[in-house]
């Protein structure tokens, strides 16, 4: 408001005009500082769609719509990493690498079916597995070939740090629970000893390995 002089001495308000330039200066003032916090709420919430897991997805699983969802994360430069809803996931793809449930979904764990260089195979065990051995852990497996004398000869490592790909345990024919079939992923190089060793009905062993893959 400015103060204009009437006659007789007094003094009353006089309304600011549009055109005065300290209204304007004001008015400019004002949208400059709704637009930066505009922008630097938009800067921050910078999110964008990707899938993730609704469930463990196991290596060899094919990969369908129906178990995964969408989620909104902040990926920024490594985007290009992440499988998003803008991808074709029906076109055969499997998990060449375990994915678990809530995890977003590496496009470098997804790949074809004739591309999968490790194959589930179930070994079934008798002896209790700890309980930090669980699906995506690591193990060894031993085995000791049937010898002449009805017994077995000294346990040989086989296959060091196989993955494992699912526990279940297995039941006896009274339904109590006994043993345990634990699903190893196994390299197609090691297949033929694994399976020959099944088919000779070696004594074969899962023992749990801390230190993850070899």
């Amino acid at each position: 408001m400015t103060v204009s002089t009437v006659a007789g001495g007094g003094a009353r308000l006089k309304k600011p005009s549009w055109k005065d330039p300290r209204l304007l200066v004001g008015i400019l003032l004002v949208l400059a500082s709704v637009v930066g916090v505009v922008s630097l709420v938009a800067a921050a919430d910078q999110t964008t769609e990707a899938y993730a897991a609704s469930g463990p997805i196991a290596v060899g699983e094919k990969l369908t719509t129906d178990k995964l969802h969408r989620v909104r994360v902040r990926l920024g430069d490594v985007e290009q990493y992440y499988l998003t809803p803008e991808a074709d996931v029906a076109t055969g793809l499997v998990a060449v690498q375990r994915i678990g449930k809530d995890q977003l979904v590496p496009r470098e764990s997804l790949g074809q079916l004739d591309a999968l260089n490790r194959k589930p195979v179930a070994v079934t065990i008798d002896e209790a597995l700890p309980p930090q051995a669980v699906a995506g852990s690591r193990v060894d497996i031993w085995v000791a070939q049937p010898d002449t004398r009805n017994g077995f000869s000294e346990p040989t490592l086989l296959l060091k740090g196989a993955e494992i790909a699912q526990l279940t345990p297995g039941t006896t024919a009274l339904g109590s629970q006994r043993s345990t079939v634990v699903m190893v992923l196994v390299p197609d190089g090691q297949m033929p000893k694994l399976l020959g060793a099944q088919a000779n009905k070696a004594k074969i062993s899962v023992v749990w390995n801390p230190g993850g893959a070899p």
